[in-house]
C-alpha cells in the first residue's frame, strides 16, 4: 500500500476512495477485497449481510481496476462498494425479503430501478443486508438470517427495518448503504448505530417494482457522512420513467462548505406535544439543539401543530402487509412469521372506506406541515423516543420508536436522521432534520455543517481489529 494513504481502507469514505482511485494510489481491487474480509469478519457477530456476492464483487472490481487505469471511469461512484437490502432485487442476487416464505432461485433476473442505477455508475455491490420479514417491522430479525446485532452493543438491536444497512455504515462495511423506509426504517437504524440516514423527497428516487407500501416507502442512504450520502443520492436520484410518482429532477450539486447555520429559522420540538421521550434522549438533543443555535440559527421551540397520526400510518402501513400476504401462496403463508401473519392479518380487515379516511387525514396533515415550512425551514426533534434496546423485543412496552420518524412518511418530506452524541450507556443518540418537500439539499446542508461540530460517531469495532 502506498504511503500516502494516512488511514486503513476501513477508515476512508467514498469521496476518498474515489480521489485514491483517481491518483492511482488505490485500486477498486484492494477495496473490496479489503471489504469482503472485513465482512466476513464482522458478519459472525453482528449478522449485517444475508448473502455476500464474493466472486461477482471481485469481477466488478478487477472491471473497475482497469478503467481508472486507462482513466475512463464510467461512472460518479466506479469501484466503490455499496450494499442493497433485501427488498431491494439485483440481477444475480437472491432477494428472499427476510422470509421463508420466499426461495432463493426467485427474481434473480430482475434488476430493481436502484440496482440499474448503482451499476450504471460504476458502483460494486457486496451483497444484500439483513431486514426484518418483508420489512415490516422496526428492528432486525427473522425466521430465514436470524438477528441483527447493535455494533455499539450486540445485546442492543440496531432498529430496523434497515438494520443491516446500518450495521454495514457503523462498521464501514462498504461505503454507501441503500435502505428503506415506511415508517422511519432508514432513520430508526440511523439513530441506533451513530450513522447517517435520509428518507428523500418521495419522486426523487425512483422505486421499481413499486412496493407494496405504495407512498409511505421511500428509498435512500445510509451512510458513515453526510457527504456520501449527499454523493449517493446524485446516484438515485436519476429519473425512471416506470415510476408513476417520480417528482421533478433532484436537484444535482455538490454540498456548500458552509461553517454555520446562520439565516436558517428552525424549529425544535422535544416531542411533538404528545410523545413520551426519554428525558436521556432530551438531554442529548436540548444540547445539540444549543450547539446549532451557537453556530447561527435562529431557533424557536414550538411543536408542528398536528395531532398523533400514528392511527393512520400503521393503518396504511398494515393494509401494505395484507397486500403481501395476499399475494402468497397457502404454502408460503404457513412459512411466514407469527408477527408478520398478525399484521397482515390486521391489514386484511382495513375496508375501502377506512383506507379512504386515512387518505383524507393524511393530506390535511401534508397541508399542516407544508403551511409549518413557510415559516421555518427545519423542524428538528429526536429521532426516536428511546435508546437502542435489547434484541429479545420488538420496541420498548409502551414507547413504540417509530413515532416521531412515522408522520414524515405520510407527508412525503425529507427527514434525516443524525447523531449527535450519545446517551449516559454510551449509545448513540439521533437528531432528526425535517424539510420542507423537495428541500432535501436544506437538510442536507444543515446536516453536514452539524456533522462538523457533532463529529462522528464510531462503535469500538473488536470484532475488525
Amino acid at each position: 500500500m502506498s504511503a500516502k494513504r494516512a488511514t486503513r481502507i476501513g477508515d476512508l469514505t467514498a469521496y476518498d476512495c474515489l480521489a485514491l482511485f483517481k491518483s492511482r494510489d488505490l485500486s477498486p481491487v484492494e477495496v473490496i477485497d479489503d471489504c469482503l474480509h472485513r465482512i466476513d469478519e464482522a458478519n459472525r457477530e453482528f449478522n449485517a449481510f444475508c448473502f455476500i456476492g464474493f466472486e461477482q464483487a471481485k469481477a466488478r472490481a478487477r472491471l473497475s481496476e482497469g478503467r481508472w487505469m486507462r482513466g475512463e471511469p464510467i461512472g460518479l461512484i466506479d469501484g466503490v462498494p455499496v450494499t442493497l437490502k433485501d427488498v431491494t432485487l439485483c440481477r444475480g442476487m437472491p432477494t428472499r425479503f427476510g422470509s421463508k416464505a420466499t426461495s432463493e432461485d426467485g427474481q434473480l433476473d430482475a434488476d430493481s430501478a436502484t440496482a440499474a442505477q448503482l451499476r450504471d455508475a460504476g458502483a460494486v455491490i457486496l451483497g444484500k443486508t439483513t431486514t426484518s420479514e418483508f420489512g415490516c417491522k422496526g428492528v432486525t430479525d427473522n425466521l430465514l438470517d436470524g438477528i441483527t446485532r447493535n455494533p455499539w452493543n450486540p445485546d442492543f438491536t440496531p432498529g430496523g427495518s434497515s438494520g443491516g444497512a446500518a450495521v454495514a455504515a457503523a462498521l464501514n462495511l462498504g461505503f454507501l448503504h441503500q435502505g428503506s423506509d415506511s415508517g422511519g426504517s432508514i432513520r430508526m437504524p440511523a439513530s441506533f448505530t451513530g450513522t447517517f440516514g435520509l428518507k428523500p423527497t418521495l419522486g426523487y428516487v425512483p422505486q421499481w417494482p413499486p412496493s407494496a407500501f405504495t407512498t409511505l416507502s421511500h428509498i435512500g442512504p445510509i451512510t458513515r457522512t453526510v457527504a456520501d450520502a449527499a454523493l449517493m443520492m446524485k446516484v438515485l436520484g436519476q429519473r425512471d420513467v416506470r415510476d408513476g410518482y417520480a417528482g421533478p429532477a433532484y436537484p444535482f450539486g455538490d454540498l456548500p462548505l458552509a461553517s454555520t447555520l446562520k439565516g436558517l429559522k428552525v424549529a425544535y420540538s422535544r416531542n411533538f406535544g404528545y410523545v413520551d421521550v426519554a428525558n436521556e434522549i432530551l438531554n442529548v438533543t436540548d444540547i445539540a439543539v444549543q450547539r446549532m443555535e451557537a453556530l447561527g440559527a435562529d431557533i424557536v421551540e414550538k411543536d408542528p401543530g398536528f395531532d398523533d397520526p400514528s392511527e393512520v400510518a400503521s393503518m396504511l402501513f398494515l393494509a401494505g402487509c395484507g397486500r403481501i400476504f395476499s399475494r402468497l401462496s397457502r404454502e408460503q403463508r404457513g412459512l411466514v412469521s407469527p408477527v408478520f401473519l398478525q399484521y397482515a392479518e390486521k391489514g386484511l380487515t382495513v375496508t375501502l372506506s377506512q383506507y379512504q379516511e386515512a387518505q383524507e387525514a393524511r393530506a390535511r396533515l401534508t397541508a399542516t406541515m407544508a403551511a409549518f415550512h413557510e415559516e421555518f425551514d427545519l423542524l428538528v426533534s429526536p429521532t426516536t423516543p428511546v435508546a437502542p434496546f435489547p434484541v429479545e423485543l420488538n420496541q420498548v412496552p409502551n414507547r413504540p420508536h417509530w413515532v416521531l420518524t412515522s408522520p414524515f412518511n405520510l407527508t412525503q418530506q425529507p427527514a434525516a436522521s443524525l447523531p449527535c452524541g450519545l446517551d449516559r450507556s454510551g449509545l448513540p443518540v439521533g437528531l432528526q432534520l425535517v424539510g420542507a418537500r423537495y428541500k432535501d439539499m436544506t437538510v442536507l446542508s444543515a446536516a453536514q455543517v452539524l456533522e462538523t461540530a457533532f463529529g462522528r460517531f464510531v462503535p469500538a469495532r473488536r470484532a475488525l481489529r
